[in-house]
């Protein structure tokens, strides 16, 4: 673990925080400098604005809409792409990823930033579709756990989710499905990211991040799309400035129902979210945001894995292989198969359902202290409340030949506050730039669980289950309380202007309450307990730019997070110690032939020891160590102005270490849902007729997986492909509308079957990828 006295930090400290002359900062237009701080704007006339471009020209109107240490969104240009857009996006600024305002090229780490221009190219729906077209990332939407990923060998709540930078709790506790519609981009930090987010990151962190107020004339947009699933989606957004000097807006609200492939499965969304941005003077700026989610599901927990001699000729080839002995009954079901009867089968209940509801309440200023310091702060309060009832577990049963299944209950009432405040310090130290950020958060969760206490089971037919009803619920309530206040510093100091040390340290004070009662109020036993933390995370590295457009990188990170898991289940006699972890990565970046390419190369070794692991059933095994070496590769050509090709390519190798335990060792196996492979590839061509069309497609390969830690069963690898075709329309077809663009899409072009994901919780079962579907979308902009 990195402890304060760390010589590099402790140096940077030292020297960020020395008494020496101030002067403002030269502008972040040039990649090796620092950004600027003054916080100003030209003065605009209530009626005459000022156009998005040259807004977007004016380094002090960047500064002045910064939000939570993000740069304001551009403001959407007439065409897809922004002119300053590189090929893989590293223009763009990552808020999640460093506080020190700084482009992806100057942090030294892996960061992606998925914007929505590729985000509608790619025809992203949901926030796992956006990850799965990351380096290296793959997801799944198991119900009790959906927006699921893994990245450089962790996954599940090992990879911290945040919502505009906070987060809310653990990944398999409170993500929930997500439409892309709402979203300006996507910010994705590899590696242990405790610096930037806290506890529980170990792979790394994704951070959705809503669209924001621009200032200029208003800009409205719409989309629609249908699919060969019946399943629809619809959006509509606006922003610009308002008649009130100083004042803009955003807003936006979007509907959807994506049908399954399993019989009577679907999930509704709805998202409707707003900002007000107001430019008190030269100096504050005071923001309001708010946002409504909510999500209805009939769920698919998944197919049953089948003994492939009772599957005879209905066996399936290369979704499964492996031999497997049933976690939930028992019987040896020796070589498994998904059996081809069941490909669209829902095991689940007839009056199941898995609901959520979410309601986001933000606000906070800026304020240029002077040509040096800019003070922001944001409130912020957060309530959910979520509830499941299921029939989850679908095992099969050797000696029955049927599928056992086990009911569950579960609801979910949290409410989080906290504040977050930042203090950004430009300065000379020795004539050398240097930039401060320190940040104080704090916050406090209070979460209710009702859950079953009781868990109805029945056995059903493999082919053609009859659904059947819930049956008696009898519920118990469990509680947790948590209070969190963290003190961090990040600095960036230019000792060339091609040389820079960054680094910083995050001292967090983590206080947990738990209570657990039985079904007439009675405490169990060894409850109430609390339990209270410190860990002390940090980074530390550089970048080095020897060549215009090539930067060279290396750090060592680290993060912490809660052996057992998850924060919010711990019990009195759970490891209640931390989990740590350690990364070494170094690694290029560069764009080059006039900003028309660009590619980056990382090399990672990350060290995670104290590990607790499913073991299926709500249980844990301790799994002593884990680690992970590997290597990502990115890299997008534009050619032409008409051509276009992206791709990346991710190798992890992830093995457990002292896996030990009653009866055997896992020592050696790697963890679930953990491919060795990840690739993606895409090309696209613009014809420039009189109606534009282009044509896409792209390609994305997962490796051999396993749905537990025992790794006897394997999710096979694959395939899949998909092609787009979409013609814009010019503005002279239909005046009223600037943009009108009409695209059709396939989906698994070739109806590839394949194992999606695996929750190693339910083992018996694994989540199956969807069929060949097509998708009609229009979307206007005006």
């Amino acid at each position: 673990m990195l402890r304060c006295s760390a010589a590099p930090l402790a140096l940077l400290a030292c020297l960020s925080t020395g008494a020496v002359r101030a002067q403002t900062a030269t502008p972040t237009g040039q990649p090796s400098q620092l950004g600027p701080v003054v916080v100003t704007e030209p003065q605009r006339k209530p009626v005459k604005r000022t156009s998005p471009t040259a807004k977007r020209a004016s380094t002090s109107t960047r500064v002045a809409n910064r939000h939570n240490g993000r740069p304001a969104a551009a403001t959407p240009a007439a065409t897809d792409a922004a002119p300053s857009q590189s090929p893989l996006n590293t223009n763009g600024v990552a808020a999640s990823a460093s506080r020190l305002g700084l482009n992806v090229r100057e942090i030294p780490a892996t960061v992606e930033v998925i914007d929505q221009n590729k985000i509608r190219e790619q025809g992203y729906r949901t926030t796992t579709e956006v990850a799965q077209g990351a380096v290296g990332v793959t997801g799944g939407d198991g119900p009790g756990e959906p927006g699921a990923f893994s990245m450089r060998g962790f996954s599940n709540s090992q990879v911290n989710i945040l919502y505009n930078g906070i987060k809310i709790g653990p990944q398999n506790m409170t993500s929930r499905y997500m439409d892309t519609a709402n979203l300006d981009s996507v910010e994705i930090l590899k590696g242990p990211a405790s610096l930037l987010s806290g506890e529980g990151a170990s792979g790394g962190a994704i951070n959705f991040v809503n669209k924001q107020p621009t200032s200029g004339p208003v800009q409205n947009e719409a989309f629609f799309s249908y699919d060969s699933l019946n399943s629809f989606r619809s959006s509509y957004g606006s922003g610009g400035s308002t008649n009130v000097q100083g004042l803009d807006y955003r807003f936006d609200i979007s509907r959807s129902q994506l049908n399954g492939f399993i019989d009577d499965t679907d999930t509704k969304t709805f998202n409707v979210s707003g900002q007000l941005n107001y430019k008190i003077s030269e100096n504050l700026k005071i923001w309001g945001a708010i946002e409504y989610k909510e999500d209805h599901s009939n769920a698919y927990w998944g197919t049953p894995l089948v003994s492939t001699a009772y599957s005879g000729p209905n066996a399936t080839h290369g979704i499964v292989s492996g031999t497997y002995v049933s976690n939930d009954n028992g019987t040896n079901l020796g070589p498994v198969t998904i059996d081809g009867r069941t490909l669209t089968t829902n095991y689940n209940v007839a009056n199941n359902y898995v609901n959520a509801n979410e309601l986001w309440v933000r606000g906070g200023f800026e304020l240029a202290i002077n040509d040096e310091l800019t003070l922001k702060s944001q409130v912020y309060n957060y309530s959910a409340q979520r509830q499941w009832q299921n029939s989850e577990v679908a095992a099969f049963n050797s000696l029955l030949n049927m599928v056992d299944r086990e009911r569950f209950y579960v609801a979910h009432d949290q409410e989080l506050v906290g504040n977050i405040t930042d203090l950004t310090w430009n300065s000379k130290i020795a004539g050398m730039d240097n930039r401060l950020v320190t940040t104080v958060a704090v916050s406090n969760l209070d979460f209710g669980r009702p859950g079953a206490a009781n868990f109805p089971h029945d056995d059903v037919p493999l082919v053609d289950p009859w659904p059947g009803l819930y049956g008696v619920l009898t519920t118990q309530n469990q509680t947790a309380v948590i209070n969190d206040q963290s003190l961090s510093f990040e600095d960036r100091l230019k000792i060339t202007q091609a040389f820079a040390l960054i680094g910083g340290v995050r001292v967090e004070g983590i206080e947990l309450g738990r209570n657990s009662t039985d079904i007439t109020g009675a405490d169990k036993a060894g409850f109430p307990f609390s339990k209270d933390w410190t860990p002390v995370t940090g980074r530390i590295g550089y970048t080095w730019e020897p060549i215009k457009g090539m930067t060279f990188y290396s750090q060592y990170a680290t993060g912490a997070d809660v052996a057992a898991n998850n924060i919010f289940l711990l019990a009195a006699n759970q490891p209640l110690n931390l989990t740590t972890s350690q990364t070494y990565e170094t690694g290029v970046k560069q764009l080059l032939w006039g900003d028309k390419a660009e590619w980056s190369l990382s090399l990672f070794d990350i060290d995670r020891q104290n590990v607790y692991a499913a073991a299926g059933g709500m249980t844990l095994n301790i799994a002593g160590q884990e680690n992970a070496k590997g290597v990502e590769i990115a890299g997008a050509i534009k050619p032409t102005t008409a051509l276009k090709f992206w791709g990346n390519f991710a190798f992890v190798n992830a093995r457990y270490a002292d896996y030990e335990f009653a009866g055997g060792s896992f020592s050696g196996n790697t963890p679930p849902n953990v491919p060795a492979v990840v690739a993606n590839a895409a090309a696209s061509y613009r014809f420039d007729t009189r109606l534009p069309v282009e044509l896409g497609m792209s390609a994305r390969y997962v490796g051999d997986r396993y749905n537990s830690d025992a790794n006897t069963v394997i999710m096979n690898a694959y395939t899949v492909a998909d092609a787009y075709v979409f013609v814009d329309i010019p503005k002279y077809f239909f005046p009223a509308v600037d943009q009108t663009r009409v695209t059709f899409r396939v989906r698994n072009l070739f109806n590839r079957e394949y194992a999606a994901w695996g929750d190693p919780f339910y083992p018996d079962q694994i989540l199956l990828g969807a069929p060949r579907t097509y998708e009609l979308a229009a979307a206007f902009k005006w």
